[in-house]
C-alpha cells in the first residue's frame, strides 16, 4: 500500500507523473550533516531526465546517430525534506511545455517509504546540433510524442 501523499502533492498529479528513477541513498551520498548532499540530488534528477527523454524518443542512439544533443539552460531546485543514508527514493517526472527546440519539464523526488516530497526541480532543455553547437528543431516524431505527454501539473516552484 502506498503511503499518504503530503498536502503539497495532489493525488491526481502523482498519478499523472511518470516514475523515472528509483534508488537508494548510500552513506557516501551524505555530507557532514548526515543528509544527502546537493550534488546527489542533481545526479539523481539527471538520471531521471534521461529516462524521461527516452520515453519520447530522445535516446542515446538517436542523439549519437543524428549529431544531436540536449543542453540544460535553466534548472531550479526546491529542497523540501532531508533524506538520509538508507532512504529509498522515487523520482516522478512530467513534461510541462514542448516547443520545436525547447522542452520544459519537472521532477519530484519522494521518499518511497513516507511519500514526503524531498525536492522538486524544473528544468529547461534545448535541442541542439552538436556539430554546429546551435539549437535546432526536434524531429516531428519526437515533438508529437513529447507533446502528447505534456501535463498541466503545478510543480510548485
Amino acid at each position: 500500500m502506498e503511503p499518504d501523499v503530503k498536502a503539497d502533492v495532489k493525488p491526481d498529479e502523482k498519478a499523472d507523473m511518470e516514475v523515472t528513477y528509483r534508488g537508494t541513498v548510500y552513506p557516501w551520498h551524505c555530507d557532514h550533516m548526515g543528509h544527502m548532499n546537493v550534488m546527489w540530488y542533481v545526479g539523481k534528477f539527471d538520471e531521471a531526465t534521461w529516462q524521461l527523454f527516452s520515453s519520447f524518443g530522445v535516446t542515446p542512439e538517436y542523439l549519437r546517430a543524428g549529431g544531436r544533443g540536449m543542453a540544460a539552460v535553466d534548472q531550479r531546485i526546491s529542497y523540501r525534506r532531508e533524506v538520509r543514508a538508507g532512504d529509498v527514493l522515487v523520482v516522478r517526472s512530467a513534461l510541462l511545455e514542448v516547443r520545436s527546440k525547447v522542452i520544459r519539464f519537472c521532477h519530484r523526488m519522494e521518499n518511497a517509504a513516507t511519500g514526503e516530497v524531498a525536492a522538486v526541480t524544473v528544468l529547461t532543455g534545448v535541442h541542439i546540433d552538436t556539430g554546429k553547437r546551435r539549437s535546432c528543431p526536434m524531429p516531428e516524431e519526437q515533438l508529437a510524442r513529447a507533446g502528447a505527454m505534456v501535463s498541466d501539473i503545478d510543480p510548485g516552484i
